[in-house]
């Protein structure tokens, strides 16, 4: 199906709809649910195409999703920043010490779209859960 077709699919079946909890990932570059750098943080659709940079495409050949770049698409269907802001709570997952700098930028970087991630602290409720190897860059050592 193409991703346009897919989308109104998608966005006619959320629009207007209460999302309890959105479960989302963090990338290595920071983003937010394969929302790259620079992330639109103005759009109001609920899923968007997003164009995933080297790096995101990389990671999932660093993961083993894919066997080379060559294989990962170029182009993804993503939920927006805005869609995934608006959910009651927001569940997100960050694991392997390959993310430990986008943990840091999470927590520490200025809210901007040049760190997606970092926009999670402006939701009231949501909860990063992190293995010990991501949370290298901000664990307290005694």
């Amino acid at each position: 199906m193409p991703f346009e077709a897919e989308i109104q699919r998608l966005n006619a079946a959320i629009r207007g709809r209460l999302i309890d909890v959105a479960f989302i990932g963090i990338g290595e570059n920071g983003h937010l649910a394969f929302n790259d750098p620079p992330a639109d943080f103005e759009i109001e659709d609920p899923y968007i195409v997003v164009e995933l940079d080297e790096a995101c495409r990389l990671q999932q050949v660093g993961e083993g999703w894919f066997a080379s770049l060559a294989e990962v698409s170029t182009r993804a269907i993503s939920m927006s920043i805005r869609q995934i802001l608006k959910s009651r709570m927001i569940v997100c997952t960050v694991p392997d010490a390959r993310k430990q700098d986008a943990v840091y930028m999470a927590l520490n970087a200025p809210i901007s779209s040049e760190a997606p991630c970092s926009i999670l602290r402006r939701h009231p409720n949501c909860t990063l859960f992190l293995d010990y190897p991501a949370a290298g860059r901000i664990l307290v050592r005694g």
